[in-house]
């Protein structure tokens, strides 16, 4: 899939400090980051008036491990399974010297499960390397879509925007923001990604999202909501445009004992970010020395046709 015609996929959100390339843990590792404000947009419009936000983006704060401690190990397995006869070697750093959680609000980090769901949580946590029923099966290994915030920690994306939608390609999935005005669907139809509508506040991209099929988990530590949960989220864009926080209020009174919100730090990746396993899979670029050039779409949950996560095809 080299072209794509069709309009419909894209995203954005953050800024940050600490920066410092994940040895063992793929990607940026920015062990703290300042929210974008919300404000103005000063940078470029498109002709249909949306700020310009296109391009390729990544969290900047490592993957979709754990989605409360991102820098923080799970067990033996949290990175990856002994490769080639080497062991995994990444030391974690003691919590202060992490990321800071990524649910921002209650103060302290945890999503606020009832009790029945937290059991259910730790059960899917329990057997996340071990899955012994086929709802153990972690979803992003079959290449299913994130949901709406997962899918922001995991490799890169690309945002596309058309008159009247901003587009977000996945590596699993891809979502489409509707900006026309168009009612929500109904609400027997449930999505992967839940059914998102948005407009442009100034810098932010602010987005409704209903009608959620709670198949998708928040990380792999289990998190989860249910069908009956609403997000409000916000992309709020750095003047400059190279960075951007994503924020996402979720309410669930099935699942949760009050709502709680997600932050996530986003920065722009381009052809001169230096090149590592997690954003030479968001963008097409050149490896050092005589490396081949990875097409950002020849990947696996594209393509279908190998391992899940790594390249599908290289070209030169």
């Amino acid at each position: 899939m080299r072209n794509f015609a069709l309009p419909i996929f894209f995203g954005a959100l953050a800024l940050a400090s600490n920066v410092a390339f994940g040895q063992g843990m793929r990607g940026w590792r920015e062990t703290s980051f300042v929210p974008t404000p919300r404000g103005d947009w000063a940078g470029e419009r498109l002709p249909d008036g949306q700020p310009d936000v296109s391009g390729h983006w990544s969290n900047t704060i490592g993957n979709h491990n754990n989605l409360t401690d991102p820098q923080g190990p799970l067990g033996v397995d949290d990175e990856a399974p002994r490769q080639n006869s080497r062991q995994n070697t990444r030391e974690p750093k003691p919590r202060s010297e992490r990321a800071p959680s990524r649910v921002s609000d209650p103060p302290d980090g945890e999503i606020p499960l009832k009790p029945w769901a937290r059991a259910k949580q730790r059960e899917f946590l329990k057997y996340l390397n071990n899955p012994i029923k086929p709802e153990y099966v972690e979803p992003f290994a079959r290449c299913a879509p994130g949901g709406p915030s997962k899918s922001f920690m995991w490799h890169g994306y690309e945002i596309r925007q058309f008159p009247g939608y901003v587009v977000f390609l996945f590596d699993s999935g891809n979502r489409v923001i509707h900006l026309d005005g168009k009612p929500h669907l109904p609400a027997n139809l449930k999505l992967w990604n839940g059914d998102s509508r948005g407009h442009w506040e100034g810098n932010t991209l602010v987005v409704d999202t209903t009608n959620n099929n709670s198949k998708a988990r928040l990380g792999r530590t289990g998190e989860f909501v249910s069908e009956n949960a609403t997000i409000q989220e916000f992309f709020i864009f750095d003047p400059n445009g190279n960075r951007f926080t994503y924020q996402a209020a979720y309410t669930d009174p099935t699942v949760l004992t009050r709502p709680f919100t997600i932050t996530i730090p986003n920065r722009r990746i381009t052809d001169k970010t230096p090149a590592d396993d997690w954003n030479n899979l968001t963008f097409p670029a050149k490896h050092a020395g005589n490396e081949p050039v990875i097409e950002a779409y020849e990947r696996i949950c594209v393509e279908g046709n190998g391992n899940h996560g790594q390249p599908a095809a290289a070209t030169h």
